[in-house]
């Protein structure tokens, strides 16, 4: 029996030290689902960092990503990576994102994504950061950035695709 309860213990720690992979939170605001909500850690001193999510639109009508905030940040803009002839260029997003019906749009490292200014403290990996973004039609929706590690691709669980619309 005691070499079974040592077994059973041993185990246990093992799946505690392994964990199963963390998954971001599910957001709902009107017909938008949002999943998937993570940044990066920075180093000491940065002041920017990207915010990168999923956004569904299990509706019939378009909505569009027009702002975001946070207490962590003095400014969120939503900003695009593209290739440009061989040049990867970065601009502001002026008027938003559009979120057109039936569709998924993931803001990922390399095309869409949140672009978080002026830092007030470090991101710490493991920390939730809070962050309202603002729909033109859902209206303000507030959720957490899970912050991975510094080189992260994608949050903890989540796949590694572009960020660019889906069908």
């Amino acid at each position: 029996m005691k070499n079974i309860m040592r077994t059973l213990a041993c185990v246990a720690a093992l799946f505690a030290f392994l964990g199963a992979p963390a998954h971001a939170q599910e957001v709902k605001a009107g017909d938008l689902v949002i999943t998937q909500a993570w940044s990066r850690a920075t180093p000491g001193g940065a002041k920017i960092a990207g915010g990168y999510l999923t956004i569904e639109n299990k509706g019939t009508a378009p909505d569009r990503l027009i702002s975001g905030s946070g207490d962590f940040a003095g400014k969120v803009e939503i900003h695009e990576m593209a290739m440009n002839n061989g040049v990867m260029t970065m601009r502001s997003l002026d008027k938003g994102l559009p979120i057109e019906p039936g569709k998924t749009v993931k803001l990922a490292p390399g095309g869409y994504h949140l672009m978080l200014m002026d830092l007030k403290t470090p991101l710490k990996q493991g920390d939730k950061v809070p962050l309202t973004l603002e729909f033109e039609k859902a209206g303000k929706v507030t959720l957490s950035l899970d912050v991975q590690g510094v080189g992260a691709q994608a949050p903890a669980g989540g796949d590694h695709s572009g960020g660019h619309m889906k069908k």
